[in-house]
């Protein structure tokens, strides 16, 4: 790698299950400095936490070992570093395991791991509780340090999904611990790439006016020295990158205009970007400060167990028949679970053609400590009214045992209290210093709206006759997910003056109206001018996470869609 070329950063893996081939694609479809791949969500989190609870060794993305066996000899052939956080709870077993892997192969890659993210064993100390994991969110310097030292791979534990490409960007353009602005850069381009296809069209709102999304490409970050990017993908790949794909992950689980991390607090609001090409998008303008003085700890708990049954009800009477099994089931419960939940889900259609048409579907969800109280006495007391209750009683699937579920919380703690330490290809150990220099985050004050459209009215005709009644994603675009509990949901339009529109019009207010399940809930709204967009965070929508199941959307993902799908008043002259 030259540092005075831009370092051409390639992502192959956006969560724990992604594309197997992606690895391989990416570092044989094109020049590539570095391949990475991001294998660590919340939930993933809980998955490593219950395989080392069975198996101490284990703790690790085991796919990611599998995808090496078949790519790191073309990878070391080809000069191509690798650095992923497949370490998840266990960096070092996952270094050795390559190790082995390496040695089984005849290859001889430098390998390095970096720790120091796992707390579990002070979290008495810390306040924490007794959580299954508790891991820090660490920062891209000891990647940065790794690489530095000659490792031709990097694994990690828990640092930031961005770090994986900022550590590499920091060795190969020399950066040093102050240089925010180019700091931010990296983390907004490792940002947009580490969802992998989300950048290149994948859930992208306006998917129908692309090319071919059979099998959309993985994407690419070229990062220059000073922080700029262009976002890409190889050649003759599948998808499409635009400014409006890039943009729809710029605000993906994102809150206001400063985006923080471990190494720096990125300004989203500073932000600008420009159509470079067929399939490249700019990003410059990216400004930075000091990162907050505290980590952010992620904590996945066991919260006890969950079961559910679907009842499918048919034809006429729906309310009378779900109210009818309902107050069956509830009086037939010898062990009482600690939390009952109803959800009805109305699909039929009247004078329907087919049987699934003219039905709707009634879930029963239970949770309790205890694995029997929601195990086969839930369960029996369901199937046993199959033939003493409502017309036409049938469930989607007999219900069976409970499962466990978890619980994500975020907690926080102060720098020096973390040793981040790299472990370099040699066995020696360094301690990555904490940041020296800190800021506490603040909100951005408040962003002066864009002037509204003129008033839409007409000699003679009410204002009401110059707007039609449309879905919302006739204009907007929308992407949406989860961070524990909460939700975000972000907006952007195409155009000035439907940026005008929306600024003031899609208030806290009319969100709650189109989307009633958040009226009782706290929702913040963030402006973003640059991106001509509006982001909402829906505190609680969640419940206590993604690891619990409690709702019908249990990531978010599609509340974005369904605010689009919502009518509003949109001015003709945005049609």
């Amino acid at each position: 790698m030259n540092a005075g070329n831009p370092i051409r950063i390639g992502n192959a893996s956006g969560f724990y299950g992604d594309r197997f081939s992606a690895f391989q694609e990416m570092v044989t479809g094109g020049p590539l400095d570095v391949v990475t791949g991001d294998y660590l969500a919340e939930l993933t989190m809980l998955i490593l936490g219950r395989d080392r609870m069975k198996d101490p060794s284990l703790g690790y993305a085991r796919t990611f070992l599998k995808q090496l066996e078949t790519g790191l000899g073309e990878a070391l052939d080809r000069g191509v570093k690798v650095v992923s956080n497949a370490g998840g709870l266990n960096p070092s077993g996952l270094a050795a395991a390559i190790q082995a892997l390496a040695d089984k192969l005849g290859l001889h890659p430098k390998i390095a791991y970096v720790e120091g993210d796992d707390l579990l064993g002070r979290t008495d100390e810390l306040g924490f509780g007794k959580p299954l994991t508790a891991n820090a969110y660490l920062g891209a310097w000891g990647i940065a340090e790794a690489l530095q030292s000659g490792a031709d791979v990097v694994v990690t534990g828990r640092v930031t999904d961005a770090s994986v490409i900022v550590g590499p960007a920091a060795a190969h353009h020399g950066w040093k611990r102050d240089q925010y602005d180019e700091l931010a850069g990296a983390v907004v381009a490792g940002h947009v790439i580490e969802c992998g296809c989300q950048a290149t069209g994948g859930n992208f709102a306006f998917f129908t006016e692309l090319p071919d999304l059979r099998r959309p490409g993985f994407p690419i970050a070229e990062i220059h020295a000073d922080g700029s990017s262009v976002i890409t993908k190889h050649d003759g790949t599948g998808g499409a990158v635009t400014v409006d794909t890039v943009k729809a992950q710029l605000l993906y689980e994102i809150t206001g205009a400063r985006y923080a991390g471990p190494d720096v607090t990125a300004r989203l609001d500073a932000i600008e970007l420009a159509a470079d090409g067929i399939d490249r998008v700019r990003i410059t303008g990216t400004l930075g400060e000091p990162p907050p003085p505290q980590y952010k700890v992620s904590l996945n708990s066991l919260g006890g167990f969950r079961n559910e049954v679907d009842f499918v009800l048919t034809g006429l009477d729906l309310e009378a028949k779900s109210e009818l099994v309902q107050r069956q089931l509830e009086l037939g419960l010898r062990l009482k679970p600690a939390e009952l939940k109803w959800s009805l889900t109305w699909t039929e259609r009247p004078n329907a053609e087919t049987e699934e048409q003219a039905s709707v579907l009634l879930r029963c969800t239970v949770k309790d400590p205890d694995p029997k109280v929601v195990g086969r006495a839930f369960s029996s007391t369901a199937v046993e009214l199959a033939l003493a209750s409502y017309p036409g009683f049938h469930v989607t699937a007999p219900p069976e045992d409970g499962s466990p579920y978890g619980v994500f919380t975020a907690g926080f703690v102060d720098v020096d209290e973390v040793e981040h330490v790299v472990v370099l290809p040699d066995g020696s150990r360094r301690v990555i210093e904490p940041a020296t220099r800190t800021l506490e985050l603040e909100p951005v004050a408040d962003t002066e709206l864009p002037v509204p459209l003129p008033m839409l009215v007409a000699a003679g005709r009410p204002a009401r006759s110059l707007t039609r009644e449309v879905p919302l994603g006739r204009i907007a675009g929308a992407r949406s997910g989860d961070k524990g509990g909460d939700a975000n949901v972000g907006v952007w339009v195409r155009s000035e003056t439907a940026w005008r529109w929306l600024a003031n019009t899609l208030t806290i207010g009319l969100f709650k109206d189109l989307l009633p399940e958040t009226r009782p809930l706290r929702v913040t709204r963030y402006v973003l001018p640059n991106l001509w967009a509006v982001n909402f965070v829906v505190e609680g929508l969640l419940g206590e996470g993604v690891a619990a199941q409690a709702r019908f959307d249990p990531q978010a993902k599609a509340v974005g869609e369904w605010l689009r799908s919502r009518y509003v008043d949109v001015p003709e002259m945005l049609l």
